[in-house]
């Protein structure tokens, strides 16, 4: 009996040492993929703006990651460093008198650094830029909008004097241009006038509508009135 419990006793430690080295390899596994995940990657990089500006801008610059997740500061001679994890982020240079462009910079799990222009339109085109990253100012940041300066064209353009010019152009050049002693260009224009002069064939439009609202008989009176008259002739 006393053998029988010793030999349980002894399988009970053993499943219980096995339980133990089981749940402490994956607490380690755990915090070594935490301590990856974690790992934390240089990325540095330098701001340039013109030379006649005066040193004060490095201390009003700063370098935000995705929207100032990540904050960092220049040095003196204008470079900086930031520490990021693996990820893809978008760096940008802040300046209140000057404009930067963004840059997007891809850090792979093993330190890999790769940084590319910011394309929001088309995604899919990857324009590489050199690492270390360099900034370079575009311009001067503008918080006005310009004001608008009268111009000749502006008048031209007007819809109120293409109305009122187009009109004289047509009035008086184009007659100008055609060739009015060509037999063939007379006989069209009488043609055409032949044709916008009114047909004495076709019905007067009083007297067709007084007869349709007056139940033609004004239409029978004028017609034996145009007889009677042409019988005393």
């Amino acid at each position: 009996m006393e053998v029988f419990d010793r030999s349980s006793w002894s399988s009970y430690l053993t499943s219980w040492l096995y339980l133990l080295v089981v749940t402490l390899l994956i607490l380690v596994q755990c915090w070594a993929e935490d301590v990856v995940n974690n790992q934390k990657f240089k990325i540095d990089g330098k701001v340039t703006i013109p030379s006649n500006v005066e040193r004060e801008w490095v201390s009003s610059t700063r370098v935000t990651v995705d929207g100032g997740q990540y904050i960092g500061f220049l040095k003196s001679d204008g470079t900086f460093s930031v520490h990021l994890p693996s990820g893809s982020y978008v760096l940008e240079v802040l300046n209140p008198n000057h404009v930067f462009e963004p840059v997007r910079v891809d850090v792979t799990s093993k330190g890999k650094i790769r940084g590319r222009r910011v394309n929001n339109v088309q995604s899919s085109q990857v324009q590489q830029v050199p690492y270390p990253l360099r900034f370079k100012a575009k311009g001067k940041a503008s918080y006005y909008m310009p004001r608008e300066q009268w111009r000749v064209t502006d008048l031209l353009m007007n819809p109120m004097v293409l109305m009122m010019v187009l009109p004289l152009i047509f009035i008086v050049i184009l007659p100008k241009l055609v060739n009015t002693n060509d037999p063939e260009t007379q006989k069209e224009m009488a043609n055409q006038m032949n044709f916008l002069k009114p047909n004495n064939q076709l019905p007067d439009l009083s007297e067709a509508l007084a007869g349709f609202f007056g139940g033609g008989s004004s239409s029978k009176k004028t017609t034996k009135s145009k007889s009677k008259k042409l019988k005393s002739q």
